[in-house]
């Protein structure tokens, strides 16, 4: 029985170092998706793309403004990465990512991250701050997690963004099992009699699904000028009226016993400076004509709000995935798009080419991704000025959000992909790691996309925090403890822990510098200066930005 324990403890060691030999070497043993039909190949998107990339190069020619050269690969896929999953790629990742074709690789790489569970589960919760706010709302009739998992299943299935937003708007149900109505409920406060609020219910509309700012228009007219709205040719500023017409499409939903019903009431208003309340009827702010006769309330504002003529829902749904993928909107801020102004050079033609291809989120990923101005470097070997920011001439700088911090402290921990297929408990535990960093760190809310300086108690947490010490310690399943005892040489254990930190090799100097300081040493003192290397790595301002 000792002989067969002995050989049973010898093949689970044998198994470890094999799984962990192929975890930091080239070539391991997970299998990549299948590389589908490259991007500029599908029916219309070559010329989509050239088209966008003609405007920006004419926005840059016109302002005499050079461009940043292309970015290297792996930078473009840490971009990428940390826009669609809210993590940095893994070293497993990278390297079957450099085994593909040059010319196959962004094709691949956006596969590999669209058909991921990740993909869908992080930017449904990008999505879900624009239509439910950060917060947990009304406990009793609002279930904020529910409503993420619902929208996550519908990225998944790529379900067409125009009929994601009209089951939004026309949903029936309790918020449990018919996850949708949480859009509604969220607005339900203790003296509202259980009805959802309309007022709120037309504020968060109009910003999320038209990219237009009417809440002040809620207690006055607009007199400074900050409501375009109309019709083309005639823009006229914003009315209380527009804001009330709008509001009361939303007035008959109400909670019952079966959740959330619809019930005909009157909307009543007294408008300021009248001397009483009078009835109000559904109206829209803008192409009031594409607003059908026939429906209830609901049903006809979800027709006229994805309507392919209502310009305004392409773009605002343009405008957030943009944001979502370079860390800041195209036009800004992200939910004020002029109506009838000069759109941002590339704005309208992809609007046009996501609703003439039935609202493909991913369509629309893929193709912001394939561009010109996507693929630029955020260096440049000319002096950077506010107008090469403001014009895209080069990727802007933004700062990581506390999520995507999290996220790349632990996978950069990881040599393989903490992914679905991850083990249960160790996904629960990033969960909760995850949360809590963020918790300390300071949730920056719904208005994710405004650019916050950082704090000394953030920079503190990063020195000193419990994530980072236990994340970058020399533990036997730590990424730098792994790399200290199975790199081969001193160079080949700073270029991984480089790809694994930064998704990128070292510079000739960052070589020479890392290679003198861990000196050939061996054992426990190699796993420590590894250990310091990675901490180094994840402390750099490099780290904490999506450079």
């Amino acid at each position: 029985m000792i002989w067969a324990k002995n050989i049973f403890f010898i093949v689970v060691c044998s198994a470890v170092a094999v799984s962990l030999v192929g975890g930091l070497l080239p070539g391991g043993s997970w299998a990549p998706p299948q590389t589908t039909t490259p991007i500029k190949q599908t029916a219309g998107t070559e010329s989509t793309i050239s088209l966008v990339n003609a405007a920006f190069e004419k926005e840059w020619r016109d302002l005499q403004l050079e461009s940043a050269p292309p970015a290297d690969m792996l930078v473009v896929a840490r971009r990428l990465s940390l826009a669609l999953t809210g993590t940095i790629p893994s070293l497993e990742e990278l390297r079957q990512l450099e085994k593909q074709p040059a010319e196959s690789q962004l094709d691949w790489w956006l596969d590999h991250l669209l058909e991921d569970r990740r993909f869908a589960d992080h930017v449904a919760e990008r999505l879900a701050r624009s239509y439910v706010g950060a917060d947990g709302g009304p406990f009793l009739v609002f279930r904020r997690r529910r409503f993420v998992l619902w929208l996550s299943d519908q990225l998944a299935e790529n379900k067409p963004y125009d009929e994601l937003a009209q089951e939004l708007i026309v949903s029936e149900g309790l918020w449990t099992s018919s996850p949708a109505t949480n859009y509604f409920t969220v607005t339900i406060t203790e003296d509202a009699d259980g009805k959802p609020d309309p007022s709120r219910m037309a504020g968060r509309t109009a910003r999320a699904f038209l990219g237009v700012r009417i809440d002040c228009l809620q207690c006055h007219d607009d007199n400074m000028g900050n409501v375009d709205l109309g019709e083309p040719g005639s823009p006229r500023g914003g009315l209380q009226q527009d804001f009330h017409q709008f509001a009361a499409f939303f007035n008959d939903a109400r909670v019952s016993g079966h959740g959330l019903t619809d019930e005909e009431t009157e909307y009543n208003y007294r408008y300021l400076g009248a001397d009483e309340e009078q009835l109000v009827e559904p109206d829209t702010p803008f192409f009031d004509h594409l607003l059908p006769e026939e429906g209830d309330n609901r049903e006809r504002l979800a027709a006229w709000l994805t309507h392919p003529e209502n310009r305004p829902f392409a773009r605002i749904a343009v405008n957030r995935v943009w944001a979502i993928l370079c860390g800041l909107p195209l036009s800004q801020p992200i939910d004020d798009i002029p109506l009838h102004d000069d759109m941002p050079p590339g704005m309208d033609i992809l609007a046009d080419d996501f609703v003439a291809n039935g609202y493909d989120l991913r369509r629309l990923i893929r193709t912001i991704a394939s561009l010109d101005v996507y693929q630029k470097d955020s260096r440049a070997p000319f002096e950077i000025t506010r107008r090469h920011e403001d014009s895209w001439a080069v990727f802007p700088l933004t700062r990581l959000r506390p999520e995507q911090v999290a996220g790349a402290v632990i996978q950069a921990s990881s040599l393989e992909t903490i992914d679905a297929r991850t083990h249960f408990l160790f996904r629960l535990t990033r969960y909760t790691q995850q949360n809590e960093f963020v918790k300390r760190h300071g949730d920056i809310g719904e208005d994710e996309f405004e650019q916050r300086a950082g704090t000394v108690p953030q920079r503190l947490q990063m020195m000193n925090g419990k994530l980072v010490a236990a994340k970058t310690k020399a533990e036997l399943f730590n990424a730098s403890n792994r790399i200290a005892t199975l790199a081969a040489s001193d160079k080949q254990a700073v270029e991984t822990a480089f790809l694994a930190v930064l998704s990128r090799r070292p510079a000739d100097s960052e070589y020479e510098h890392f290679i003198d300081d861990l000196g050939g040493v061996k054992g426990n003192l190699r796993s420590q200066r590894l250990e310091d290397l990675f901490w180094t790595l994840i402390n750099c301002t490099e780290f904490s930005w999506n450079h």
